[in-house]
């Protein structure tokens, strides 16, 4: 009978070193333990795009990028996405472009992410949700089966050192943003009616994808919600001529309102994840309340007005009329938005830092405490 209590003390303590081998945390310097993820693999649209849409489809040009990497980098935005500051944040790489063929290495991570997605098709860019849930399948069998001929092999350790490794996409966060285009496409093509309509079949496809990458091992999910659109300057422009269309902070009532309505359901949605995945970890992100807070006090943050963009028609350059677009303002880091739609990264790095302590989460976690409950991971 001793001798079988030692085997199972034995056996249960080898079960209990795997178990801490396979998920780490370290402590962080205020005592409470932090997640070590591994690698990030990000889907969504232009909001967290660092290279996809610009490799496969039209390039993005200068004055793109000019603020911190100096030159263009991928990014619909001077400088660095909210993106760009979770890997900081974490303490990882900034993420390669799944679609970029150049320079790319996905040792902690790739990005799915392209410009102009949407999570239901048709939308601005071919390249909705579903496809990026497939291309994360292919990459992962690809990797993982080049990763372990290689390390058989023993040989291109140059090589191995680009690849992810297999144990560790279930080590991995999984960073959802996505939803803004299909309501723009919305508000574009048909009436605020039939986008409030639209919503729950935008939202019902995201549960698919979700347990699609459950069953290819991913946990952890940093989701966040859609901004207000409406306060985008190229909302407000359409609508500055009507300003009983606009509220006390002049954005757009009723394309706002939709997005509230959106967020509430992807929210729902997010509550209902939880049950059916109860080994999975959700962190709802109010990504909306900390832009919403960002443009209602601009100016006292030392932003001018939110409807001032930098860059117009900043995607490309060209004159027309005498008047050269293309070249961005003399302060970047004075304005909310970039070029109109997207944000500079001086906004960026403001929403950034809101959101990634976890004063706009539900759980009202940081992300370096995203893996909560880790030891029911199977």
């Amino acid at each position: 009978m001793m001798g079988f209590s030692w085997k199972l003390f034995y056996v249960f303590g080898i079960l209990f070193w795997g178990f801490s081998q396979r998920w780490r945390t370290v402590e962080s310097n205020g005592g409470s333990f932090s997640c070590e993820f591994r690698a990030i693999y990000n889907f969504g649209d232009s909001n967290s795009d660092t290279g996809g849409i610009s490799a496969a489809m039209s390039e993005i040009l200068s004055p793109n990028g000019e603020t911190f990497f100096g030159h263009p980098a991928g990014r619909a935005c001077d400088g660095r996405l909210i993106i760009d500051f979770i890997a900081e944040n974490l303490k990882l790489p900034y993420l390669s472009a799944y679609l970029d063929s150049v320079g790319t290495n996905f040792r902690h991570g790739a990005n799915f992410a392209t410009g102009g997605s949407s999570i239901r098709p048709p939308g601005y860019s071919p390249f909705n949700l579903w496809v990026q849930i497939s291309q994360f399948i292919q990459f992962k069998a690809r990797t993982t089966s080049l990763y372990n001929q290689l390390t058989l092999n023993r040989r291109n350790p140059l090589t191995i050192s680009n690849l992810p490794r297999p144990a560790e996409f279930s080590q991995a966060l999984y960073t959802i943003d996505i939803g803004q285009n299909d309501l723009a496409h919305g508000f574009q093509y048909t009436t605020v009616k039939q986008v409030l309509a639209s919503i729950p079949d935008i939202i019902g496809r995201l549960p698919q994808a979700i347990h699609t990458l459950y069953n290819e091992g991913a946990r952890f999910f940093w989701v966040h919600n859609t901004g207000p659109i409406g306060c985008l300057p190229v909302s407000v422009l359409y609508e500055i001529s009507k300003p009983w269309n606009l509220d006390k902070n002049g954005c757009v009532r009723l394309q706002n309102e939709v997005a509230v309505e959106f967020n509430r359901q992807l929210k729902d949605m997010i509550s209902q994840l939880r049950a059916q995945l109860p080994f999975a970890r959700f962190t709802y992100v109010d990504v909306y309340s900390a832009k919403y807070t960002l443009v209602s006090d601009a100016k006292n943050l030392g932003f001018v007005e939110a409807v001032n963009f930098c860059c117009g028609n900043c995607m490309k350059k060209g004159m027309a009329n005498g008047t050269v677009y293309g070249n961005p303002c003399n302060h970047p880091s004075k304005h909310i938005s970039w070029d109109g739609i997207h944000y500079s990264q001086a906004a960026n790095i403001w929403v950034a830092e809101r959101i990634l302590n976890g004063s706009f989460s539900d759980p009202p976690l940081s992300i370096q405490s995203a893996c909560h409950h880790q030891t029911t991971i199977l």
